[in-house]
């Protein structure tokens, strides 16, 4: 289409002077854009519940995530180092950092601001220019978004484009982006890797999770519930890194579950995006019942987008709720004998974002963070990690760093110089 052609000129010609202002104005921008994201942190929180139904107070969380994300990157972008060589004594060898060019940033609706700030904040700090396309399902938050960011940078440097996967995918096809970064299905991702290897863009991609949760026979149950509920019911379960399937030690197995079943009582009916999601996720409850899962808190399908925190039982590695991302308030369990078939059991399925264990034993949090085929393994806290970390998806959740240092380098390329004097 001639917009998009159109929109990536406009990209590519005020990125050259954005990669020539100093890393440190650059920074400075988005220091100035986190304090506007913080002044208006009100609007986006309201916008993203009428976009998604996520309660607003909960929204404001997410927007102040992405204001700090934006400030992290500030402070980190200037620091950001290429490398001395040694070569000859004559002459002088080093490795420098360069921005990509034009960045497409495909960002998610479940935390609009949080998510995009990050790919956005690490794209812009490095000097390259971007073109952002919200999700469809938020298009208020993004519109916002872009509009409060844009007002802190250069005429062109940030762009966004609204519209549904038929725009992002004339967005990622166009042979004049030099990176893709992408947050969202699986689908989604391969036809955006499809789509790089024709163009030789760089696909940066975070395809979602089937995150497993191993409950290990040594520790408090009704903890180990707790940390469930906050797995799988926190936004719904439409957090990339929710519990999706959870493997309980079968010696604390009937006290975990019951446990379980008063955390899922006491959230009840929870907002979900729209009324496509409630339909995928009560397809997975169904599914699971029909093949012998037990049903014990939740499961009804009400009218409307929303969904009661469900917990199923008895369930097997078959079911769908068990092989497949559902993204929603769902806590499906399976019973196993002990810590290695617990282990085993995690270690299936071809997606590889993140994995939970909850263990007494150094011995098996040890074993946990080495065999675990995820970018990310937690133990003890199912939402926990220090500032600044960064994660690698495996399998079908994606390729590159998605945040963190290490999005810095995901957003250059590295030119090798030798320089020595003519004779």
């Amino acid at each position: 289409m001639p917009e998009t052609a159109a929109t990536i000129a406009t990209a590519r010609q005020a990125q050259r002077a954005w990669a020539a202002t100093p890393a440190a104005e650059r920074g400075a921008a988005l220091r100035q854009a986190g304090a506007a994201l913080r002044a208006r942190v009100g609007e986006l929180a309201k916008a993203n519940e009428s976009d998604t139904g996520r309660l607003e107070a909960e929204a404001a969380e997410g927007v102040l995530a992405g204001a700090g994300t934006l400030e992290q990157y500030a402070e980190l972008g200037p620091v950001h180092r290429g490398a001395t060589l040694r070569g000859d004594i004559s002459a002088t060898d080093f490795m420098v950092p360069e921005p990509r060019g034009v960045v497409v940033a495909l960002t998610p609706w479940n935390d609009p601001v949080a998510v995009a700030c990050g790919l956005l904040g690490a794209a812009l700090v490095t000097g390259n220019a971007v073109v952002h396309k919200p999700s469809e399902r938020s298009p208020l938050t993004g519109a916002l978004l872009g509009e409060i960011l844009a007002e802190c940078l250069p005429d062109g440097v940030l762009q966004t484009v609204s519209g549904d996967g038929l725009v992002g995918a004339e967005l990622a096809g166009h042979r004049g982006v030099d990176l893709v970064a992408h947050v969202g299905s699986v689908e989604a991702g391969r036809a955006i890797a499809l789509a790089c290897a024709r163009t030789g863009a760089k696909a940066l991609l975070e395809n979602g999770g089937n995150d497993p949760l191993v409950v290990d026979g040594d520790v408090d149950p009704a903890w180990a519930a707790g940390q469930a509920a906050l797995g799988a019911f926190a936004n719904s379960g439409q957090i990339c890194v929710s519990v999706e399937r959870i493997y309980v030690h079968q010696a604390v197995a009937e006290e975990f579950v019951a446990a379980l079943a008063v955390e899922a009582r006491t959230r009840g009916l929870l907002p979900l995006v729209d009324n496509r999601q409630r339909d995928k996720v009560d397809a997975h409850v169904r599914d699971a019942v029909a093949h012998g899962a037990q049903l014990l808190v939740g499961g009804d399908a009400p009218a409307g987008p929303q969904y009661p925190a469900t917990v199923l039982t008895g369930c097997t590695a078959d079911l769908l709720v068990m092989r497949e991302e559902t993204f929603g308030p769902v806590a499906p369990v399976q019973v196993v004998r002990d810590f290695d078939e617990g282990m085993a059991e995690a270690a299936t399925g071809e997606y590889g974002l993140a994995a939970t264990v909850l263990t007494r034993s150094m011995a098996n949090a040890q074993r946990a963070w080495r065999e675990l085929p995820a970018g990310t393994v937690k133990v003890n806290s199912v939402f926990g990690g220090a500032p600044g970390g960064a994660a690698e998806p495996r399998g079908v959740s994606g390729s590159g760093f998605g945040y963190g240092p290490e999005l810095l380098d995901e957003m250059t390329q590295m030119k090798v110089v030798h320089l020595e004097p003519a004779p």
